[in-house]
């Protein structure tokens, strides 16, 4: 057999340890890593700090009414809701004010609040600019962050992020949701995209203060209002598309405790719908979290040789085989082996990632389908990044070449600006001054 196909041999025999490295770690994730849940519910913490909740909202009529009642039926004694709604042209503002209407008449007027921005700042992204407003009307000691698709399944969430962020002496808490997939394309798409990003951002990784690793999710971020004021606020991400991502980045790097946890029933979230949101979405993410084209090319990379390479390498194999036999074969056997025991060892591994993620283990045979086009969505990050496309988020339009280069490349500490912040494109509608009713 010739370097070459022992090179391949080799390639292939890598990748099943890659696998069965992999299928370790979820082993010992599912022992060291245990979600929030209910089961654990002992209350919240003694003697509750303040929180404010703040949830920007633009164009959410379908979901906005389902985010802000699940979230005012939290148990936690001490919090106040802060809705903003962020320019909408739909039913969100009437339904805001309806429901601020009835909170008031229910004699809870300070439990929510309601302001409506009509102007976006410029040089500023949309949801960072309302998030600031929020804040800025806020009496928590803590403020927590989520968006207006979140639904919360238990009453007690709020209640358990504050006691484990306390308990545990953390500053930057981060509960990370449970995505709901209901269509095809979000079963097969978006757990590779999850899979994606904990490559690069493993919790392990993340909680540990000695590592550089910074996550975040914006579905619930919850933080001290100090370490709000020690990251510089929204100002510092101002111009950032996944401002999660970079408000954890600074927040660890100015010697903030950072954590991560899953929940289990506590909350969920439905990120997109049809195939077209997802390939919008899942772009503007890997464009915005990963801001280098080095990371969006070792990205690629590791899906085409761990998932796409032994699935051709065990077609054109078995396939010889099929049409010499197996006597025949010469050195494709070795190939034909080493290719199936990768394939075999990814779906087994695949599986149990599917079931550590709520996501049925008998979709583990589409993730190849998904990583070809997840592959396509890092592709066209790589465009944005270039400022060759425009991304367009909740109707502003955002150009990867219109750049105030401000902040380093989520993750990596102390580098030179990334090229992943933006600048808002002008609004002509964009005239009139906040609005606040509460």
């Amino acid at each position: 057999m010739s370097a070459a196909w022992c090179v391949w041999v080799v390639v292939l025999v890598l990748i099943v340890l890659v696998w069965a490295s992999r299928n370790l770690e979820i082993s010992r994730a599912r022992l060291e890593q245990r979600p929030l849940d209910e089961r654990s519910y002992d209350g919240p913490p003694s003697d509750p700090p303040m929180v404010s909740v703040l949830i920007a909202a633009k164009d959410e009529e379908e979901n906005i009414e389902r985010a802000v009642r699940t979230m005012l039926a939290q148990d936690y004694p001490r919090f106040e809701l802060i809705v903003i709604n962020d320019r909408s042209t739909d039913r969100t503002p009437a339904i805001l004010e309806r429901l601020a209407a009835e909170a008031k008449n229910a004699g809870k007027a300070d439990r929510l609040k309601v302001i409506h921005v009509e102007r976006l700042r410029d040089g500023w992204f949309g949801k960072n600019n309302a998030m600031r407003e929020g804040v800025q009307r806020a009496a928590g000691e803590w403020l927590c962050f989520s968006d207006a698709d979140c639904r919360q399944i238990s009453t007690r969430t709020l209640s358990l992020a504050m006691r484990h962020a306390v308990e545990n002496g953390i500053d930057f808490l981060s509960v990370l949701p449970i995505l709901e997939t209901r269509s095809f394309w979000e079963r097969i798409i978006q757990p590779v995209c999850g899979a994606v990003m904990v490559f690069w951002f493993h919790p392990k990784r993340v909680n540990d203060p000695k590592h550089p690793a910074a996550y975040a999710n914006g579905a619930f971020m919850l933080m001290k209002r100090s370490t709000y004021d020690a990251i510089g606020g929204h100002e510092a991400v101002r111009t950032q598309v996944n401002e999660d991502m970079h408000m954890a980045r600074l927040a660890k790097e100015r010697g903030q405790r950072l954590a991560v946890v899953q929940n289990d029933n506590l909350y969920s979230v439905r990120m997109y719908t049809g195939l077209r949101q997802i390939w919008r979405g899942w772009s503007r993410i890997f464009y915005g979290c990963f801001g280098s084209f080095r990371r969006l090319l070792i990205s690629m990379a590791f899906l085409l040789v761990t998932n796409v390479l032994p699935y051709g390498s065990a077609a054109a194999a078995w396939a010889v085989v099929a049409a010499r036999g197996w006597a025949q074969a010469g050195p494709w056997r070795p190939v034909a082996i080493a290719a199936t025991l990768a394939v075999a060892m990814q779906l087994i591994t695949i599986a149990r990632f599917y079931r550590l993620s709520r996501v049925s283990p008998w979709l583990a045979p589409t993730f190849i389908l998904g990583a070809v086009i997840c592959i396509g969505m890092l592709v066209n990050a790589m465009f944005k990044l270039g400022g060759r496309t425009t991304t367009v988020w909740r109707g502003t339009a955002y150009r990867g070449d219109e750049v105030a280069a401000s902040a380093p490349a989520v993750g990596t500490p102390g580098n030179a600006a990334g090229p992943d912040a933006q600048r808002p494109a002008p609004e002509a509608s964009a005239s009139r001054p906040a609005a606040e009713t509460v």
